[in-house]
Protein backbone atom coordinates (compact mmCIF):
# COMPACT_ATOMS: atom_id res chain seq x y z
CA UNK A 1 0.00 0.00 0.00
CA UNK A 2 1.26 3.21 -1.08
CA UNK A 3 0.31 6.65 1.35
CA UNK A 4 1.35 9.84 0.41
CA UNK A 5 0.45 13.35 0.93
CA UNK A 6 0.58 14.62 -2.35
CA UNK A 7 -2.36 14.01 -4.89
CA UNK A 8 -0.21 12.15 -7.64
CA UNK A 9 2.41 9.48 -7.07
CA UNK A 10 5.58 10.07 -9.44
CA UNK A 11 6.00 6.75 -12.10
CA UNK A 12 1.90 5.64 -11.27
CA UNK A 13 -1.13 6.19 -13.04
CA UNK A 14 -4.49 6.47 -10.84
CA UNK A 15 -6.80 3.80 -12.40
CA UNK A 16 -9.60 4.31 -9.96
CA UNK A 17 -10.15 6.69 -7.58
CA UNK A 18 -12.46 4.75 -4.58
CA UNK A 19 -13.71 7.04 -1.95
CA UNK A 20 -12.38 8.96 1.39
CA UNK A 21 -10.64 7.34 3.87
CA UNK A 22 -10.24 8.38 7.81
CA UNK A 23 -8.45 7.35 11.03
CA UNK A 24 -8.85 7.76 13.99
CA UNK A 25 -6.54 7.39 17.04
CA UNK A 26 -6.94 8.73 21.01
CA UNK A 27 -3.77 8.37 22.87
CA UNK A 28 -4.02 8.69 26.62
CA UNK A 29 -0.82 10.18 28.74
CA UNK A 30 -0.33 8.77 32.24
CA UNK A 31 0.91 10.54 34.93
CA UNK A 32 4.27 9.89 34.77
CA UNK A 33 4.19 11.84 31.20
CA UNK A 34 2.18 14.31 32.69
CA UNK A 35 4.86 15.03 35.56
CA UNK A 36 7.52 14.85 33.42
CA UNK A 37 6.04 17.27 30.26
CA UNK A 38 5.24 19.90 33.18
CA UNK A 39 8.86 19.82 34.07
CA UNK A 40 9.37 19.92 30.42
CA UNK A 41 7.32 23.42 30.90
CA UNK A 42 8.97 24.92 33.28
CA UNK A 43 12.66 24.14 32.09
CA UNK A 44 12.31 23.75 28.29
CA UNK A 45 13.27 21.69 25.27
CA UNK A 46 11.34 18.99 23.96
CA UNK A 47 8.89 16.46 25.08
CA UNK A 48 10.13 13.20 24.08
CA UNK A 49 7.29 11.32 26.03
CA UNK A 50 4.64 13.12 24.69
CA UNK A 51 6.95 12.94 20.95
CA UNK A 52 6.42 9.13 21.41
CA UNK A 53 2.86 9.11 22.26
CA UNK A 54 1.99 11.06 19.17
CA UNK A 55 4.37 9.06 16.82
CA UNK A 56 2.67 5.80 17.72
CA UNK A 57 -0.45 7.52 17.46
CA UNK A 58 0.21 9.06 13.94
CA UNK A 59 1.41 5.33 13.56
CA UNK A 60 -2.05 3.86 14.26
CA UNK A 61 -4.05 6.24 12.56
CA UNK A 62 -2.35 5.01 9.01
CA UNK A 63 -2.40 1.66 9.78
CA UNK A 64 -6.10 2.43 10.13
CA UNK A 65 -6.84 3.97 7.00
CA UNK A 66 -4.41 1.34 5.11
CA UNK A 67 -6.73 -1.35 6.54
CA UNK A 68 -9.76 0.79 5.44
CA UNK A 69 -8.44 1.47 1.92
CA UNK A 70 -7.73 -2.08 1.63
CA UNK A 71 -11.29 -3.13 2.16
CA UNK A 72 -12.22 -0.98 -0.54
CA UNK A 73 -9.84 -2.56 -2.77
CA UNK A 74 -7.47 0.20 -3.02
CA UNK A 75 -3.30 -0.16 -2.91
CA UNK A 76 -2.70 3.58 -2.42
CA UNK A 77 -4.08 6.56 -0.65
CA UNK A 78 -3.38 9.92 -1.71
CA UNK A 79 -4.05 13.52 -0.28
CA UNK A 80 -3.41 12.11 3.26
CA UNK A 81 -3.97 14.97 5.44
CA UNK A 82 -3.62 15.33 9.21
CA UNK A 83 -5.21 17.41 12.25
CA UNK A 84 -3.94 16.96 15.68
CA UNK A 85 -6.04 17.94 19.22
CA UNK A 86 -6.31 17.14 22.55
CA UNK A 87 -9.35 16.40 24.14
CA UNK A 88 -10.26 15.65 27.73
CA UNK A 89 -10.94 17.94 30.74
CA UNK A 90 -7.25 18.20 31.43
CA UNK A 91 -6.08 18.00 27.80
CA UNK A 92 -4.57 14.53 28.63
CA UNK A 93 -5.83 13.00 25.80
CA UNK A 94 -4.44 13.24 22.29
CA UNK A 95 -6.34 12.92 19.33
CA UNK A 96 -5.00 12.06 15.94
CA UNK A 97 -6.86 12.09 13.05
CA UNK A 98 -6.48 11.85 8.65
CA UNK A 99 -7.93 11.55 6.02
CA UNK A 100 -6.94 10.70 2.25
CA UNK A 101 -8.64 9.33 -0.78
CA UNK A 102 -8.20 5.54 -1.40
CA UNK A 103 -7.23 4.90 -5.18
CA UNK A 104 -5.90 1.97 -7.21
CA UNK A 105 -3.07 2.39 -9.29
CA UNK A 106 -0.94 0.69 -11.68
CA UNK A 107 2.87 1.30 -12.42
CA UNK A 108 3.56 3.43 -15.73
CA UNK A 109 5.23 1.62 -17.64
CA UNK A 110 8.69 2.86 -19.60
CA UNK A 111 8.59 4.45 -23.06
Amino acid sequence: MLITTTETLEGYAIEEYLGIVTGETISGANVIRDIMATVTDYVGGRSGTYEEVLGDARQSTLAEISDRAQILGANGVIGISFDYETIGGRGAMILVSATGTAVRISKKSRQ
